[in-house]
């Protein structure tokens, strides 16, 4: 009989260096001993000498493909198998689910979504009985609880024109999340963030984020500010060997105009008044990744009615999918007569009793126009 404390065994097939260093970061992160593979048919013997449980798989590959690959692998192997892809037409992922595989997620991924995804697979196992509890470790969440509280601002944002509400409801494990805002002359800079992991090495990391983004407010340029925040992050991560998700932002409240950075978030949206919402795109990979990365800024206009929401990956967890994730998303959004209420509305999404994660949301509202 297998003891419920028996690690979990993943395999990365990917010929890509950097990517596959990225996805050994991500599983790595939820307790997965990893082994690399950077082709198909090595990819395939260390799936049958680990039995592994979890396979991620790149469709191109330079010796036989992810297709031939995930075919091999179901003559022996019960794994779940996710696929990824940069190929866009749908053939290439059905032909991917026709051959074993159980999901599919296309390049450039979010580490959050592929998290999301991972942990959506392994629900459908039997989940372990629970250890007993830990004196010890109960002391570190609780200490763990109280940094992560502390993180959030006690300044209520009031601009003119404008509604702004936050909400957060910690998991029992104590995770890296947290959002931070602040009043400028000109409107408001806004930080939402996860850092990998759990407990009081997650709190510390995610109180050193707060601390230097909140360092570079008078940086001009919000590129050159996040430039120079990331470089001072990197290094204390390089020794934790974690990283973190961010999504930085600077709102000039006269015009509605939105400046932003999304280093693998992915899980911010841009609600308008009219017309259908659109998930913003991150523009590189988390904090603490690659050395030397820099992550291009974007802008977005924030209309009268419209609004920006960002939420963590807890409320991605409660979701199937990421389309049913962004529709149901959308429809709370509009439906909250305030930013308070569209954020406890947000938090119900991943209710408590099934939530394994943190859960956090950002509302950011431009009131509609009211004169005639």
């Amino acid at each position: 009989m297998v003891s419920t404390s028996s690690p979990r065994h993943a395999v990365v097939v990917e010929d890509d260096a950097d990517i596959r260093g990225l996805l050994v970061l991500v599983l790595e992160q939820l307790d997965f001993v990893v082994t690399e593979a950077p082709d198909g048919l090595s990819g395939v013997e260390a799936v049958r000498k680990t039995n592994a449980e979890l396979v991620t798989l790149d469709i191109n590959l330079p010796d036989i493909d992810g297709m031939e690959v995930c075919r091999r692998l179901r003559e022996f192997s019960d794994a779940y198998i996710l696929m990824l892809t940069a190929r866009a037409d749908e053939i290439d992922r059905l032909n991917g689910l026709d051959t074993g595989a159980d999901d599919y997620i296309n390049k450039p991924f979010s580490p959050k979504e592929l998290q999301a995804r991972i942990r959506a697979l392994f629900r459908r196992a039997r989940t372990p009985a629970a250890p007993a509890e830990d004196t010890g470790q109960s002391d570190e969440l609780a200490r763990a609880a109280v940094v992560q509280q502390s993180l959030l601002p006690r300044e209520t944002v009031r601009l003119e024109g404008y509604d702004v509400a936050g909400a957060f409801r910690p998991s029992r494990s104590v995770g890296g999340d947290f959002y931070d805002w602040y009043q400028t002359h000109d409107g408001m800079h806004l930080t939402f963030a996860d850092a990998m992991g759990k407990g009081m090495g997650a709190a510390l990391i995610a109180a050193t984020v707060r601390a230097v983004m909140r360092s570079v407010a008078d940086t001009p340029a919000i590129d050159a500010a996040f430039g120079s925040a990331s470089a001072t992050i990197t290094s204390d991560l390089d020794q934790s060997g974690s990283f973190v998700t961010m999504f930085h932002a600077r709102l000039d409240s006269a015009s509605g105009t939105l400046s932003y950075i999304d280093a693998g978030h992915g899980l911010a949206l841009h609600v308008p008044a009219d017309g259908a919402a659109r998930r913003l795109v991150s523009a590189g990979p988390p904090v603490g990744i690659l050395d030397g990365q820099l992550w291009p800024a974007s802008e977005l206009e924030l209309e009268p009615g419209d609004s920006l929401v960002i939420v963590s990956d807890g409320v991605l967890d409660a979701h199937d999918s990421l389309e049913e994730f962004q529709r149901n998303v959308e429809k709370v959004a509009r439906s909250g007569a305030t930013s308070d209420d569209v954020c406890a509305a947000l938090l119900e999404l991943a209710p408590a009793s099934t939530a394994e994660d943190d859960v956090t949301a950002v509302v950011v509202r431009r009131k509609p126009n009211t004169a005639l």
